[in-house]
C-alpha cells in the first residue's frame, strides 16, 4: 500500500521535528515549511494527502492557505494543530475544509488519531474544542462576517500590515504597486470599520490572523 504522504507547516523547526519524529514510524513526511505562502508552493510541487497546519505562520495565516489549498485541491486534507484555543477560530477553520483540529498540548496518540480520521475522511476535533464549540456562539458575528467578506488580496495585506511590515515590502512580495497596497488598506479599515493600525492589529490577533505572541 503507498504510504500516506503528509506535509508539515509551522514557523517553528523544533515543532516541526517533534511532529515528524511522532509520524514517520506510520506515514511519509514529505516536507516542511515554515509560512503559509511556502506551503501553497511547496503543495504544489509535493502533493501531499495530508497537510498539518498551524493558524497562526507569518506572510499568510493557516485559515488562508487553507482556503487557497482548497481551490487547487479540493481532495487534500488538512490537520490544523494549534494553540489557539478559540472555539470560533476552530469553527472558522472547519468552514474553510478541515478534516481536523487539535492543540499542541495534546498526547502523540491524539495526533495519530487525527491523522487516521483525515485519511479515513473522518472528521476529528479536539474534545477540548468540540465541548467549547457546543457550549458558545460566536462573541462578535458581525465582525467575522466583515471578515469573510474581504477578498483573499486583502486578507493578504491585512495581515502583513498586522505583521508590521512596510508597505513597499508587502508591495514586493505580492508583485503589486505601492499605491495598490495604499488602496487595499483603505479598503480595508473601510470594511472593517476600524481608523487606527492599533486596532487594524488588534482586529488580526482577535481573528487568528496573526499571534499574539
Amino acid at each position: 500500500m503507498t504510504p500516506v504522504r503528509i506535509l508539515l507547516a509551522d514557523d517553528h523547526a523544533m515543532i516541526c521535528a517533534g511532529f515528524q519524529k511522532i509520524l514517520e514510524p506510520h506515514y511519509e513526511v514529505v516536507g516542511s515549511v515554515g509560512d503559509g505562502r511556502a506551503l501553497l508552493k511547496a503543495a504544489a510541487e509535493l502533493k501531499p494527502d495530508v497537510v498539518l497546519l498551524d493558524i497562526s505562520m507569518p506572510l499568510l495565516n493557516g485559515l488562508d492557505a487553507a482556503r487557497e489549498l482548497k481551490k487547487t485541491m479540493p481532495h487534500v486534507k488538512l490537520v490544523f494543530l494549534t494553540m489557539n484555543t478559540d472555539s470560533d477560530i476552530a469553527s472558522e477553520a472547519l468552514r474553510v475544509g478541515a478534516s481536523g483540529y487539535l492543540l499542541k498540548n495534546s498526547l502523540a496518540s491524539e495526533l495519530l488519531q487525527a491523522v487516521d480520521h483525515a485519511v479515513r475522511g473522518v472528521l476529528y476535533v479536539t474534545p477540548q474544542i468540540s465541548r467549547a464549540m457546543q457550549q458558545t456562539f460566536l462573541r462578535d458575528p458581525k465582525a467575522a462576517n466583515r471578515l469573510r467578506h474581504l477578498t483573499a488580496r486583502q486578507r493578504e495585506v491585512l495581515q502583513m500590515l498586522a505583521e508590521g511590515r512596510p508597505m513597499a515590502e508587502i508591495a514586493g512580495i505580492l508583485a503589486i504597486s505601492h499605491r495598490t497596497v495604499r488602496f487595499h488598506k483603505a479598503r480595508i479599515m473601510e470594511e472593517l470599520e476600524i481608523t487606527t493600525n492599533a486596532e487594524l492589529v488588534q482586529y488580526a490577533m482577535k481573528n487568528g490572523i496573526i499571534s499574539p505572541d
